[in-house]
């Protein structure tokens, strides 16, 4: 098996059809390599012309040391890390790949080094990190909550709801209220509305306004959408972006608290995401609905209510005190590391 350095255009050929993050599209890599200074490193494994493996790596180069990240920080990229394509569906086979994929994108990267720090968010179909921990790195177990979709309705999916979900969810019919699919521009409006909510909470905006519209400019019509919710006479209410890969639609930015007439206008817009994806054709792939994150218990209770699947996927990360160290040095030169 041969380890390969690939360009962007060598990566989509690559892709396999399904099983991948919507991140890992050579658009959205692209972008994220635009607007961040670290170099966008792609590896492929390949099994004679075969690609089985892939991985991709941001490589940035400090006086305190390197970074390899995977993704990078402050772009809200909810995963990205490897991705395992075999040709046979057997376990040694699939375990092999996955060995020999780790091992030599380390090798390349030189992640052994001691003043190298690495960390990766891996995809929710990235189930075997043994590798990583095999070469002493960490391990940690991190939760997202996704609805499964597949074959339903949105009634028979509201069946499932809390209560209360289920009972603003169904007043959408008695209120003027509408929520249409809108452009970019409506997108930016909708940063707006993200970037209030983290300064009522001292937090930096988690992406910027420029990387939003490259993002949205440059991937494909059908990898997004953006749903708003207004009265009547036009007035804007909320709204929320939403990301999609061949197998899910990801709650990616908005969905700030707002009420019309006492309902709130979030599970108004997330009905309408979700009748989307169980009857919308151009959604057909498309069989659950990432609500991204189930880490922070504020949010949780609000996330449980649509009685999802808790997924579990992993983060890896250089390891021992030495590394400690110099992660805390990283955050302190850079914000960056949370």
């Amino acid at each position: 098996m041969d380890i390969e350095r690939l360009t962007l255009e060598e990566w989509g050929d690559a892709l396999p059809a399904t099983g991948y993050e919507v991140f890992h599209e050579p658009d959205a890599l692209g972008v994220l390599d635009d607007h961040t200074d670290a170099e966008l490193q792609l590896y492929g494994a390949f099994k004679g012309q075969q690609p089985v493996g892939l991985l991709p790596v941001f490589v940035d180069e400090r006086s305190i040391g390197r970074t390899v990240l995977s993704p990078p920080v402050s772009f809200s990229v909810p995963r990205l890390g490897p991705i395992l394509d075999p040709a046979s569906p057997k376990r040694h086979k699939r375990e092999r790949i996955n060995r020999e994929l780790t091992a030599g994108v380390i090798d390349a990267v030189g992640v052994g080094d001691r003043t190298t720090l690495f960390r990766m968010r891996c995809p929710i179909e990235y189930v075997d990190p043994r590798p990583y921990e095999w070469n002493d790195f960490s391990l940690e177990p991190k939760f997202t909550y996704v609805l499964d979709c597949e074959g339903e309705t949105i009634e028979s999916l509201m069946k499932g709801f809390s209560k209360s979900l289920r009972r603003e969810m169904r007043k959408q019919d008695e209120l003027d209220l509408s929520i249409e699919r809108e452009g970019i521009e409506s997108a930016l409006r909708v940063y707006e509305d993200v970037v209030e909510q983290y300064r009522a909470h001292d937090d930096p905006p988690p992406i910027s306004r420029p990387f939003l519209r490259d993002l949205l400019t440059s991937l494909d019509d059908e990898l997004w959408r953006v749903y708003v919710a207004r009265s009547p006479d036009g007035e804007y209410q909320s709204g929320v972006v939403t990301l999609y890969s061949p197998d899910l639609a990801y709650f990616w930015q908005g969905g700030v608290t707002a009420t019309y007439e006492g309902v709130s206008v979030n599970s108004l817009l997330h009905r309408a995401i979700l009748e989307d994806i169980c009857s919308d054709p151009a959604l057909e792939s498309v069989t659950g609905y990432d609500l991204v994150g189930a880490n922070t218990e504020r949010l949780c209770e609000y996330k449980a209510k649509f009685n999802s699947d808790l997924r579990q996927y992993y983060v890896v990360e250089s390891s021992g005190l030495e590394m400690s160290l110099a992660k805390s040095a990283y955050q302190t030169f850079s914000s960056a590391l949370k």
